[in-house]
């Protein structure tokens, strides 16, 4: 592609005769180029709108409206302008030839006009990949839409020679060359990735631009030897977070390129290829070290929009007990992926409750994935075969931290830890053991030990319930007081308690109505702001002096 003019104006000479460019009608231009050959040099006028210098923008910024709607009018009027070349047939198909060799030779006239116009086509192409990465969202929106629509163009009309019977036309440099602009290392590109996600919801598109970003990414990462990359890394994050998969081949009916005829072996319209590419994609991006922060990004997305698309999902094993190992927010994140391995697929985790009991901190009560957490904890400790020193231990160390934790938590952890007991009944001399009235104050549990079968939970009692019962929210005494009596043999509910918040909580008790009356004085006090001499407030006597 040729090269593109640059400003070569100092921004810190810039006056406003610098910038001002003498205005044409671009549309007519277009028109006439359309309309004759002869008008063909236009063009240049046209593409010469393209050519924006970034400090103009800087600098003059009382100018920016003007020149982003230049800009943008020239883009259209360019993508009108080729997409009508294209259509008529009218830029040179083949291996394009360097525009020095146009002036000599024995073409004709209309293939030297066919090469001319593919020159400036190519020159098009280049300016708007560059516009991609304008500081103008405008600019930058209206040049991926042009060249979608020049890729949707030379799906049609193709510019290289091709054999029918073995290709199928996919602009794919025109594709590959807009993923790399997408997938900046320096530029933060969410926005216009967002806008980019029609385009992936068409098959072929999604197709090759998942085998692109694959390839980017391990050419970008090995040449940095997996170093973190923040900017590129987030840049592909959001690209890939943005491909909504089809569960059904049935599905795959909406084409950038509509085909003449049915190939056998294309692969864009097989769904096992969407989901081997796909495959291929994520397991290679989640190879490199991510940002801290992207852990928590891939893991909230995992469950739901990563694995039901992969064909052999535990080939991510290795990425979540890594990412169950970090600790924290991380390792809670993690457990959903797990969940669907475990129960799914048969995964074998060694030493997974001695992990998920490692969790239990009194952070789990105040950050921002707890109802998750609870949630699959729940499930993982449904089970009845579980020994009982296990469940003992969870039940001791909830119970503990329950003595720190605020209201809203307490009225989900206390039925939490009275459905572990109903389910193991041999758990229930943690609440019924005679002798612990008339002994010491020892308890005998570790706290601080990591091992469950170390931990002595089953040698102590669930005082801690007993001392809630004197809690000063009213509705945590009530529920520590279940304990009090045998417990029943349907388990509480606690689906609706997961998200409870301290606000709903409050919310909830100023709404409550009182069922009873407050007792009132029954001769109503009158004059107590009056009176003479000592006679104060609530009616004593009281010197003054």
């Amino acid at each position: 592609m040729a090269a593109s003019k640059r400003c070569n104006v100092s921004s810190e000479n810039l006056t406003v005769n610098d910038v001002k460019t003498p205005k044409i009608d671009i549309n007519g231009k277009v028109d006439l180029i359309i309309q004759s050959k002869k008008h063909a040099n236009d063009v240049f006028d046209v593409l010469e709108y393209l050519q924006v210098c970034n400090d103009v923008f800087d600098v003059l910024e009382y100018l920016q409206s003007e020149k982003e709607k230049d800009v943008v009018c020239a883009i259209e009027g360019c993508t009108k302008l080729f997409s009508t070349l294209l259509e008529r047939g009218e830029l040179y198909v083949g291996q394009l030839p360097k525009e020095e060799l146009l002036i000599g030779g024995d073409r004709s006239a209309d293939e030297k006009y066919c090469m001319f116009m593919r020159h400036r086509y190519n020159s098009c192409l280049e300016l708007l990949l560059e516009h991609i990465s304008h500081e103008s969202y405008q600019i930058k929106e209206s040049a991926l839409c042009a060249l979608m629509q020049f890729a949707s163009m030379e799906g049609k009309f193709p510019l290289q020679d091709l054999d029918w019977s073995e290709n199928y036309s996919f602009p794919r440099e025109l594709i590959q060359a807009v993923v790399e602009r997408l997938l900046s290392r320096d530029e933060d590109m969410a926005l216009l990735i967002s806008r980019f996600q029609e385009y992936l919801d068409m098959e072929d598109v999604r197709y090759y631009v998942m085998s692109f970003v694959r390839e980017n990414v391990g050419r970008v990462m090995d040449k940095t030897k997996g170093a973190v990359m923040p900017i590129y890394q987030n840049n592909v994050f959001t690209l890939l977070s943005n491909i909504n998969m089809p569960s059904q081949e049935s599905e795959l009916t909406n084409y950038l390129v509509k085909q003449e005829a049915k190939h056998e072996d294309w692969k864009a319209a097989k769904l096992k290829e969407h989901k081997r590419t796909f495959e291929r994609l994520w397991l290679g991006f989640l190879k490199y070290k991510l940002p801290s922060n992207m852990y928590k990004k891939v893991l909230v997305i995992l469950h739901d929009s990563i694995l039901p698309h992969i064909s052999n999902p535990t080939l991510m094993i290795d990425f979540l007990t890594a990412a169950y190992d970090v600790g924290g927010a991380i390792s809670l994140l993690a457990l959903n992926g797990l969940f669907v391995l475990i129960h799914q697929h048969n995964l074998d985790y060694p030493d997974f409750y001695k992990k998920l009991y490692s969790l239990l901190e009194p952070s789990v009560f105040h950050v921002k994935y707890r109802a998750r957490f609870f949630h699959l904890a729940n499930l993982f400790l449904s089970s009845t075969h579980l020994p009982v020193y296990l469940v003992a231990a969870f039940a001791k160390r909830l119970s503990r931290l329950a003595l720190t934790a605020p209201p809203a938590v307490l009225l989900m952890v206390l039925p939490f830890i009275c459905n572990l007991i109903r389910r193991h009944p041999a758990c229930r001399v943690l609440i019924h053991r005679p002798s612990a009235a008339d002994e010491a104050c020892d308890d005998p549990y570790l706290m601080e030990e990591e091992e469950p079968s170390q931990c002595h939970a089953l040698e102590s009692s669930l005082w801690e319930l007993q001392t809630l019962q004197k809690h000063y929210h009213p509705d945590v005494a009530t529920a520590a007081m279940a304990i009090n009596k045998p417990l029943s043999q349907q388990e509480d509910a606690i689906s609706e308690l997961l998200e409870l918040s301290t606000y709903e909580l409050m919310e909830r008790d100023l709404k409550h109505k009182q069922s009873k009356t407050v007792p009132l004085e029954f001769d109503p006090a009158t004059q107590l702001l009056q009176g003479s001499g000592g006679v104060g407030v609530l009616g004593l006597n009281f010197s003054l002096e």
